[in-house]
């Protein structure tokens, strides 16, 4: 008889209906990121395809005030999140981005290199609250990168093959930078921020960040925008963020529980998708050989 090359989940522990009541709103919540669409029923026009017809000189800001507003939030990640108490409710943070909203929606793209870090920093300390809610230890160096890897998770853009952008694929792609990353901190602490696996981890995140940037400024461009316009997109925005961090740390929070192995399958059961298939033997290969 063949060994058998997976674990099985029928030894899996049963999730408690509260459990997989969370699990069903964090499907919902991942595999259907809906910032595109709440700013089409501000700006009234398709924001998703005209983000992606922005001018090459203002793609080019778009990317450079992304890094820097992602470089920030990693450095308020590593710095000031594992000692921060409790920073105000949800609603504080939604309120505080459409402020900094406000601002950019009156000074156009020339304030974007200093709305967005302010926007992506506060978004940041939203995010950690709905981490440490779902019992985050943010002094682990990890935990506090997840709550940059938001960034990354929220900016899948819904028109993509959802095989390669998916809530898991998206991790996926980010798991090893995150391991490396966390492990540095662990072992050498702050002193190397500069350190080539936290840049890449920093133009991982952005190059998906960057998509979700390009839709806000879109509609920031429309004829709706202004101090008002910029507020209500801004709302909007930390909105769709907390959205995604809520889902990832629900997610979270079941796989230290469960195991991940588990939760995928119920995830993708949930979601309507056959899970993976385990690895096997190619046996076919082998007996032609013979």
């Amino acid at each position: 008889m063949l060994p058998q090359t997976t674990p099985s989940l029928q030894n899996a522990p049963d999730l408690t209906p509260d459990d997989h009541e969370a699990l069903r709103r964090a499907v919902g919540l991942l595999e259907h990121p809906s910032l595109a669409g709440r700013l089409t029923s501000l700006a009234g026009r398709p924001v998703e395809l005209i983000g992606f017809a922005l001018p090459a000189t203002v793609a080019k800001a778009i990317s450079s005030a992304t890094s820097k507003g992602l470089e920030a939030a990693l450095k308020v990640a590593l710095r000031t999140l594992p000692a921060s108490r409790a920073s105000g409710s949800p609603r504080l943070h939604r309120a505080l981005a459409a402020a900094s909203g406000a601002v950019g929606g009156s000074f156009g793209l020339a304030a974007l290199p200093v709305e967005l870090p302010v926007s992506t920093v506060i978004m940041l300390r939203a995010i950690a609250e709905i981490a440490k809610s779902e019992g985050e230890d943010l002094a682990d160096p990890e935990a506090a990168l997840a709550c940059v890897e938001v960034f990354a998770l929220g900016g899948r853009a819904g028109s993509t093959d959802a095989a390669e952008s998916g809530y898991f694929a998206t991790r996926a792609v980010l798991a090893k930078t995150v391991s490396e990353a966390a492990r540095l901190i662990a072992e050498r602490g702050l002193a190397n921020e500069g350190a080539s696996i936290l840049v890449k981890f920093v133009s991982q995140v952005a190059a998906r960040f960057g998509m979700v940037v390009s839709q806000k400024v879109a509609a920031q461009a429309l004829p709706v925008a202004g101090a008002i316009g910029g507020a209500a997109i801004n709302y909007a925005f930390i909105d769709h963020f907390q959205d995604v961090a809520r889902g990832h740390f629900i997610v979270r929070r079941l796989e230290r529980i469960y195991g991940k192995q588990a939760i995928r399958a119920e995830y993708d059961r949930i979601a309507g998708r056959e899970p993976p298939p385990p690895p096997s033997l190619d046996l076919t290969a082998s007996t032609t050989l013979s």
